[in-house]
Parts: C-alpha cells; structure tokens; sequence
C-alpha cells in the first residue's frame, strides 16, 4: 500500500470534501451573491396610482423578474404629490436591491425644476439601474365640450380665456397641456390630481374637460365612447390610431413631447443587485408584452445599463427645466 506524506493525505482529504460541497459553495462569496440575487421577494414602489400606466409597466416587470428568478415581486403604489410620496419612500428603503423605485419623467427628471424643493435628492439619493421605454401622450376631452379637433378647441379656449379647465395627476400631464397653452397663446384652469387615474375619472364625468395624459388611463375611455380624442403628442402618428393626427399636424407646429419609465434603487446599493436587475430588466423589455404594450401607446420598451440611465437622467433633467421654463411654469 502506498503511504501518503500526512500533509499531502489532508489536501486529498480536502480535496475529496470539496468535491463533495454543492457547487454554489464553490464559489467566490461575491458570485455566489449574484447567483442567489434576488433571494427573497422585491419590492417595486410605484409613485402612481392603481391603473396608471407606470402601475402597468411594473407589473410587466415585476412578472418577468418573477418568471425568471421565482422571486415574488410585491407592487406597492404610493401616489400623491407628484410622486414625490413614492420617489420619497424608495429613496429611504435599505440600500440591499430589494426595494426599485419604478421612476419616470416626472420624479427623476421634471420634479426638480417643477418644485422649489423636493422631500428627496433625484440625483444624490437614487441609483440608476436601467430604463424600461417610452411612450407618447393623448389628448381628450368630455364629449360635452363642442370640439372635435385641437384647432377648435384652440379657438374655444381664446373665447374663454380661463373658463376651461384641465386636470393633471404627473409632470407630464401637467406639462403637457402647459406647452399646449404657451404654444397656441391660450388659458385654461388648471385641476391638479394624485395620479392620473384620478383625473380621468373627474374627465369622464364632466368635472374636468381636458386632459393631456398617458394613453394607457385615457385610450381605454376613448374607445368606451366615454371621452373624445383630439391628437397625439408624438412626432408621428401611431399604427393602432392611425386617423388621430399629432398635435404638430393639428395646428401646433413643433409640439412633441414623450415620457418614459426607469427602474432606480436607494444610494449605496451593491453594484451586483444593480447589475442583475438590469439584466432583469433587459429580458423585460425583449418579451413581446412589454413591446407590444410600448409599441401600442406610441413608443418602444428600450432597456440600458446603469451607466447610460444616468446619462440620460441627466439630460432629461435639462430638458425638462427647458419645457417647464418655455411653458411658463411657475415652481411651486
């Protein structure tokens, strides 16, 4: 029998135990974290209410992330103040991965110039993680008002300078109508709202005549019969509205704004979390759903890495400050 030197038997002795190990234990304590990332459910804060269309695009997320990890993903919507009650709380949740705030023009972007101060810092207390997609906007209104169109809507509102109202529940409704304004020299009242859903349903009843909103609160009451469109904020026409012209075309000239959606986490956070809730992301925004739901309400689901999320912040923020600027808006 050969004999082993003692030191050269504990090796094998080692040897034979590691092999034995699974292989996650294997691994360096850094990999293994990104293997088990997420190891327990997620939770996506959304700064919108129920319905709205950043409610929908997390969960559209927050179903991919399910399906690919097993993870639960718990979707909690906390409107209010421009979404500021949810950028708020996202940006003091632990900084472990597990909480991503499911942002937007409005609370990482619009809100700094919209405001004279913000409960949070966009830039100091979030970390970029990926951008999700973009989308255009729909203007409508209560079937009441006599107007078929954003020409005579334009000319009602010049014969009743501050007597039509508007409701807004984001940066972007609110924006939106506020260029509309500046733009074709006209004045209208403005109803601000939580969220979007909310003012929809003052829309649909009459209580507001004019919104200017995300097409996944408004669309749905346009086919229903409910509210009228007028035109869409994009550049082009969409596929799925292809009779609808843009405001530009309508008598706007050079009116276009679009919104988007990104997933940020708290400062401080881990890079590997960072890096595998981008990847999520990315696999997100390939699935056909979450295309076809960007292609429908006139834009593109379009991933990033963190890198290029806060460039693009970034330049939102600048252009923002511009739109808000050139609108005449006054920060609150």
């Amino acid at each position: 029998m050969i004999r082993l030197p003692a030191r050269s038997f504990a090796a094998a002795a080692a040897t034979t135990a590691l092999a034995l190990l699974p292989a996650g234990l294997l691994l360096p304590a850094g990999a293994a974290h990104a293997q088990a990332f997420p190891a327990k459910p997620v939770r996506f804060i959304v700064p919108f209410a129920a319905g709205s269309a950043t409610d929908s695009v997390a969960r559209l997320v927050g179903a991919f992330v399910t399906e690919s990890t097993g993870q639960a993903v718990l979707v909690e919507n906390r409107a209010g103040a421009s979404g500021m009650i949810g950028a708020e709380a996202a940006a003091r949740a632990p900084a472990d991965g597990y909480t991503l705030l499911i942002g937007t023009n409005t609370t990482n972007a619009a809100n700094a110039s919209l405001f004279k101060s913000l409960p949070y810092n966009q830039q100091k207390d979030f970390a970029p993680v990926s951008l999700i997609g973009t989308a255009g906007l729909i203007a409508a209104v209560h079937p009441s008002l006599p107007v078929k169109s954003i020409a005579e809507l334009t000319a009602l509102a010049k014969k009743n300078p501050g007597k039509l109202n508007f409701g807004e529940g984001s940066a972007s409704s609110r924006a939106s109508v506020e260029m509309y304004k500046e733009m074709a020299g006209i004045d209208f009242l403005r109803v601000p709202y939580k969220s979007n859903p909310q003012a929809v349903t003052d829309l649909v009843s009459g209580q507001v005549v004019l919104m200017i909103a995300d097409m996944v609160t408004l669309l749905p009451q346009v086919k229903a019969g409910k509210l009228r469109a007028l035109a869409v904020s994009t550049p082009k026409r969409l596929a799925i509205l292809p009779d609808l012209p843009t405001m530009s075309e309508a008598g706007v000239k050079g009116y276009e704004l679009t919104v988007w959606f990104a997933g940020f986490v708290p400062s401080g956070t881990p890079a590997e979390p960072i890096r595998r809730m981008a990847e999520l992301i990315n696999g997100a925004t390939k699935t056909p759903k979450m295309q076809e739901f960007f292609v429908n309400f006139g834009g593109a689901a379009q991933a990033s890495t963190p890198d290029e999320l806060g460039r693009f912040v970034a330049s939102e923020t600048a252009k923002w400050a511009r739109i808000v600027k050139s609108a005449g808006i006054v920060p609150e």
